[in-house]
């Protein structure tokens, strides 16, 4: 637990206080009071279910959202038969709203025979006004919904939510504030995602990012930092910087600071020994980051640049506001900054208008680029966002012909690439054992993947790994000893 909260020192007789995060506690507090007296009468701990759909900004917020229930008393566990259900969802494909709608008909049938059940939605589908209409009219069983503005109010709507008999809804357009210091139940001991702003500006064409987490606001860089030192007090030796677009980082300050330069201050912090950060836009890729990485001793030689098309023209029309050469020209730079980049990148296919000629110029770049990975994606049409009213959109066969021709070239290239550490030693930080014991995972620097045999003690260390064979887009290995 990150962030553990002292509840003997909260005054819970008056009223909640003014300041955000005091107040927070102040309900976590209350509901400790009132969750002491069910546990009595059920004879039991009352559990809860925390299931998360989309990006690794969602898994941080996760975290925090486990945090608060952690510290109310709640007692986690995997299946969704529990007291409180809670999904984290997304809504960046289609796909992932019917998901969440199937889930829900299963939710029905559980409450049905659990008539105390609490269901509970938030994240970016609740910020689909559509979507919440859906949820008042066809799921009137689902107790709270809320979004991605006022996610640090979880523990006051909770608490409202059980005081009251009817559907609790909160969305809100938009907000400037950002509330620190809520108490997180980690998914690692050892590593931890930090967000360093919220929003994003971009507005491309098929996304509908912008739209459900509102526009570009960077933290404080001093907050940030705090939070990385206590990380790592806490057992954290690596760090993930995240953010929509991390290279615009800064510019919504009132006195503005480059990612590079946050990336220098986050390095200083003693302790520390990786440092990750996602996403990068091409766009705002600044030479002094590029230079910044080149010579820093913490941040992780892998860059995860997306994409989306090789085509300039595509990628108008897709509003990613740089073209073939500006992207070409970036790879480039990075290679020779820093020589021994995993590069990685998003790619999608079938985007409206895509000729044959336009999927030539992304198979031309994927083929110059030399990309450790690529995550490929069938473009999907996304309700409310200017793509989707797009005409020429690419019939399915053709799409499908073009995608599996991009992935080939995209797994024989990552082979190739991925290669070169064949046979090398290279530094790894344990993460999990695997479901066949003994073997345990970790990743290099570079981000790759890495099977080995190994013993439980070794998790959260870094060791030295000998990459025996690739697989492609990862390796099975042998620890080495220091005799060796």
């Amino acid at each position: 637990m990150f962030n553990e909260i002292d509840f003997t020192k909260i005054d819970l007789t008056g009223q909640p206080p003014a300041d955000e995060t005091k107040r927070q506690y102040y309900f976590m507090g209350k509901i400790r009071e009132l969750l002491a007296r069910e546990s009595a009468v059920l004879g039991r701990p009352v559990t809860y279910c925390l299931q998360t759909f989309g990006c690794q900004m969602n898994e941080k917020q996760s975290e925090v959202v486990a945090g608060i229930m952690d510290e109310m008393g709640f007692d986690r566990k995997e299946s969704e038969d529990a007291d409180i259900v809670i999904y984290n969802t997304c809504t960046v494909r289609e796909n992932a709203n019917l998901k969440v709608y199937g889930r829900l008909g299963k939710l029905h049938n559980l409450k049905k025979h659990n008539p105390d059940m609490k269901i509970i939605l938030f994240g970016c589908m609740m910020q689909e006004p559509h979507v919440v209409d859906k949820i008042r009219n066809d799921y009137p069983f689902v107790d709270l919904v809320f979004g991605t503005h006022n996610i640090f109010r979880f523990a006051e709507l909770f608490y409202e939510m059980k005081n009251r008999d009817s559907q609790l809804v909160e969305i809100w357009e938009g907000t400037e504030q950002i509330v620190e210091e809520l108490p997180t139940e980690r998914n690692y001991s050892f590593k931890s995602g930090v967000n360093i702003m919220f929003g994003c500006n971009n507005f491309c064409s098929y996304c509908i990012v912008p739209y459900v987490r509102g526009r570009e606001r960077s933290r404080e860089p001093e907050a940030i930092v705090n939070e990385v030192k206590s990380l790592v007090a806490d057992g954290v030796t690596e760090v993930m910087l995240l953010g929509q677009n991390v290279n615009s980082y800064g510019k919504t300050l009132e006195h503005p600071v480059t990612f590079a330069q946050l990336l220098q201050m986050v390095e200083a912090v003693p302790g520390l020994h990786r440092i990750r950060f996602m996403t990068s836009h091409p766009k705002d890729l600044s030479d002094e980051l590029i230079e910044y990485m080149g010579k820093s001793k913490k941040v992780c030689h892998h860059l995860h640049l997306p994409m989306q098309s090789g085509s300039s023209r595509i990628l108008k029309l897709m509003n990613r506001r740089y073209d073939k050469e500006k992207y070409l020209e970036l790879v480039q730079k990075i290679r020779g900054a820093v020589p021994d980049i995993s590069l990685t990148t998003d790619i999608i296919v079938g985007f409206p208008g895509e000729t044959e000629e336009d999927f030539l110029e992304t198979l031309d770049v994927v083929d110059k680029s030399n990309f450790d990975t690529a995550f490929t994606f069938i473009y999907s049409k996304r309700s409310g966002t200017p793509a989707a009213k797009m005409e020429d959109q690419v019939p399915e066969d053709v799409v499908k012909d073009r995608f599996d021709r991009l992935l080939s070239l995209v797994q024989e290239k990552g082979r190739m690439v991925s290669s070169r550490f064949q046979g090398t030693v290279q530094e790894v930080l344990v993460e999990t054992e695997s479901k066949e014991k003994g073997i345990f995972t970790g990743r290099t620097q570079y981000n790759l993947l890495v099977h080995f045999p190994g013993t439980s003690d070794m998790l959260g260390k870094y060791i030295q790994v000998r990459l025996d064979t690739c697989k492609g887009f990862y390796y099975l290995g042998t620890a080495v000893t220091e005799q060796e």
